[in-house]
């Protein structure tokens, strides 16, 4: 999961939390030094982000908490169960929705997936990376119950934060999740009960959620697909090729990476990948 928006709009970092000149930016090797303490204490590992993005977040943080340095916010989250839990969610971003950029889920779903499906038949499976409260492995299940796919046919779906896996796997959601969905999908997959929209059991079968670290854990091979969607732009670029070149390793060949509309893979070739269309890269065999 991403780091999650420093900014909202155009507001200056100070704007919400009083003058910015009352505030005197902590100094760097502080930062350093929390980093390392909470990848100890958390086995939260930050150090891939963009640092600046990470210092200014956490530092918005601090000054809501009062605190004058890394150290007493460290002291903070270590003990007190809330500030941890808003500190873990606000340094990952968690704003996601079925089918966002629809037009290229149909692309996925009329000229892609049947054709991973018949080379894998029973065999065939997806990794949605940093799925966040679920909609995006949701929507691939939903894809696969469409197109009649086998029902060993399976989606793993990983985020590193523990509290929105929990949320995922409910498969509870309102109605501004639901925007790009098409009516007769809604009356297909899932239930309506006091205003909420529960996927229903056949989707949620298809779809395993567990928690996975991409900067930390070893990934799992073989894919058929796999979405990485609006999660590295967060990183750095180093960060960010190597994590692609992981994610090539683990597509089995003629495998698909589907990723978000703002990003593009620049070392595609040197990693084994071609282009078959935009935001969609393939294995080569």
């Amino acid at each position: 999961m991403p780091l999650g928006n420093f900014q909202s709009g155009n507001r200056k970092l100070g704007s919400a939390f009083g003058s910015e000149n009352t505030w005197k930016e902590l100094p760097y090797e502080d930062f350093q030094w929390f980093l390392q303490e909470v990848k100890k204490k958390f086995n939260l590992d930050l150090t891939g982000y963009k640092p600046q993005r990470v210092k200014r977040r956490i530092e918005i943080l601090i000054r809501k908490w009062g605190k004058k340095s890394y150290k007493e916010y460290l002291d903070l989250i270590v003990r007190d169960e809330k500030a941890q839990k808003e500190f873990l969610d606000r340094l990952t971003i968690n704003v996601t929705e079925f089918f966002r950029n629809p037009e290229k889920w149909w692309e996925l779903r009329d000229k892609y997936l049947p054709v991973l499906l018949k080379e894998s038949g029973p065999r065939f499976k997806a990794w949605s990376a940093g799925c966040s409260s679920g909609e995006e492995p949701y929507s691939i299940a939903i894809l696969l119950e469409e197109l009649r796919a086998p029902s060993t046919a399976k989606v793993q779906a990983t985020d590193i934060d523990i509290n929105i896996l929990a949320k995922a796997r409910k498969g509870e959601y309102d109605e501004k999740s639901l925007v790009n969905v098409p009516k007769n999908y809604l009356q297909k997959y899932f239930d309506y009960r006091n205003g909420l929209y529960y996927v229903k059991p056949n989707v949620k079968a298809r779809v395993n959620f567990k928690r996975h670290n991409l900067l930390q854990d070893p990934f799992d091979k073989g894919f058929d697909l796999i979405l990485c969607r609006n999660v590295v732009i967060y990183f750095e670029m180093k960060t960010k090729e190597e994590l692609y070149r992981k994610f090539a390793e683990s597509l089995r060949p003629g495998g698909i990476i589907f990723v978000g509309s703002t990003e593009r893979i620049f070392n595609y070739r040197q990693i084994g990948l071609e282009v078959v269309s935009p935001f969609f890269y393939r294995k080569v065999k």
